[in-house]
């Protein structure tokens, strides 16, 4: 692992600064490509920049003094490092041992997993002064209490040891930082030859990252899969993801950090919805749904993707269950056609709320364009009370029509569900299966104070999720011990988020999404 005295400063700082904004632009940086030096086919790849500038560090420095009282969180950090090297006997001087050689822009890069978890990083970071940046390299391996080795690669000088065996040197402009001395050899083939950087797939993928973002991270996520689950993804979940458009087996993403200076957004775009991209406004929905909620979201097209996984379960059947190609018929049977149900649903959202355990309460709430999901309501409240299922009694309250479940199961409330005009509501509770029901009627989410800044901080792109941060964070206490000391060490900082939003939408094939958490004072 890398965990060396050598490395402390060099990661610790351009990592603090990566996120913090300290230092100032230099127009005399390298030009390198970090992910040139990572293996083809790497997994995940961060890439941030090291000395931000303008309104990328203003906005940096808003936010870390609204939510922790810092007016430069660069140099905080940088001065916290240094206290706490000089506590261990190990001091650093940051300003004349490292900022004088720092580049612009520093890349981590993450070649695959290993028994669960990423391999070690290989960290790239540009140098605007080779010579300075040796002779760092130089006197901090020299003052090491584990003794280094010198080394050689492809005419590439390097140092290796420590307590952990990392090796350490200068390629090109970048500073080389690597497990152990087969990752750094492998750093100096990639350079010299095929690299992360060269492959398509990559270039693709980060080239839809945002302007203005403090950093940005390419995931394989098929390759993810892959590796987690030894075999693959499971062949019939994979079917019924392809038959939604997903291909996971190819998808990738890249998420952008951009700081403003009352939210931090990360924008997400991927390939995960295979050649066509789901489209779709659910705002009106969400904005209807209880105004009480501490969480909620929405999707577009649900009735297809429930009509494209229906048809993909009764082909395949549940294995010591039910066969093959009889779910439909035997639903039928019973006055239940799924074919239909699914052509007459349009959108879906989720609600939650309450703040503590006895209190939690939500609902699912699906909008139909015909009567047909409303009469499937009736129709299997009256099969589950013709063959007595236990438990199972008629709903009839304010215009809505459908049954109640109750069980040990369930706890002390029951499963509702009921329908009313367009709409079909499944509750955790009988309150709120209507509050579902009731649309525009009563206090909703589109009169929240913390929903409208949700939905004015993500412009254009409409809002599909929101979290209300205050009411989250009051169920959260209600929940966790008092004595879970992390909880209890970051609560201060909790209690800085206003909201959470995200919108979804689509750029050309892929699919997009923007993430806002609003932070007050």
């Amino acid at each position: 692992m890398i965990k060396t005295r050598l490395f402390l400063p060099v990661l610790a700082a351009a990592a603090a600064i990566a996120v913090a904004g300290c230092g100032s632009s230099s127009s005399d940086s390298s030009s390198s490509d970090p992910a040139s030096f990572a293996a083809p086919g790497s997994l995940v790849f961060v890439e941030g920049k090291v000395k931000p500038s303008g309104s990328v560090k203003s906005n940096t420095d808003a936010i870390a003094q609204t939510v922790a009282g810092v007016d430069n969180l660069g140099e905080f950090i940088v001065e916290e490092l240094e206290s706490s090297a000089s506590d261990d006997g190990e001091p650093f001087d940051y300003a004349k041992e490292v900022e004088p050689w720092l580049g612009e822009k520093a890349g981590v890069a993450f070649k695959g997993l290993k028994e669960g978890d990423l391999t070690e990083p290989l960290i790239a970071i540009d140098t605007t002064d080779t010579a300075a940046t040796q002779e760092f390299i130089d006197n901090q391996s020299g003052e090491s209490k584990d003794p280094y080795k010198d080394a050689s690669y492809e005419g590439i000088d390097f140092k290796v040891g420590g307590s952990e065996g990392n090796a350490i040197g200068i390629i090109g402009d970048s500073l080389l930082i690597a497990e152990d001395e087969p990752a750094f050899k492998a750093a100096v083939d990639a350079s010299q030859g095929e690299s992360l950087a060269d492959e398509a797939r990559f270039t693709d993928t980060i080239s839809a990252a945002s302007d203005g973002s403090l950093a940005d991270a390419y995931i394989d996520v098929g390759g993810l899969i892959d590796q987690s689950s030894g075999d693959g993804i499971d062949p019939q979940a994979q079917e019924i993801l392809k038959s939604a458009g997903i291909d996971p087996s190819e998808a990738t993403a890249v998420a952008s950090v951009v700081p403003g200076s009352e939210q931090v957004e990360i924008d997400l775009s991927s390939d995960l919805a295979g050649e066509e991209a789901p489209s779709g406004d659910v705002s009106e929905l969400l904005g209807t749904l209880p105004g009480d909620s501490f969480a909620a979201f929405a999707v577009s097209g649900f009735g297809d993707q429930l009509g494209e996984a229906i048809d993909n379960l009764d082909s395949t059947g549940i294995p010591g269950s039910l066969p093959p190609n009889q779910l439909k018929s035997t639903l039928n049977a019973a006055g239940i056609d799924l074919d239909k149900i699914a052509a007459s649903l349009d959108d879906a959202a989720v609600f939650a709320q309450g703040n503590s355990e006895s209190s939690l309460g939500g609902a699912l709430v699906l909008t139909s364009s015909s009567d047909e999901a409303a009469k499937t309501v009736a129709n299997i409240g009256v099969l589950l009370r013709n063959t007595r299922t236990p438990g199972v009694t008629a709903v009839s309250s304010s215009g809505a029509s459908g049954f109640s479940v109750r069980s040990a199961e369930l706890g002390d409330k029951p499963l509702v569900v009921v329908a009313k005009g367009d709409r079909v509501a499944i509750g955790y509770g009988l309150a709120p299966a209507l509050q579902g029901l009731a649309g525009e009627s009563g206090e909703t989410l589109a009169d929240s104070s913390s929903y409208k800044e949700a939905v004015s901080s993500l412009g254009s792109t409409p809002i599909s999720a929101f979290v209300d941060g205050p009411a989250a964070l009051n169920l959260a206490e209600s929940l966790v011990p008092r004595d879970e000391t992390e909880f209890q060490e970051a609560k201060p900082y909790l209690k800085k988020i206003t909201y959470i939003g995200i919108g979804t939408g689509t750029d050309g094939d892929l699919a997009t999404a923007k993430l806002i958490v609003g932070v007050g004072k």
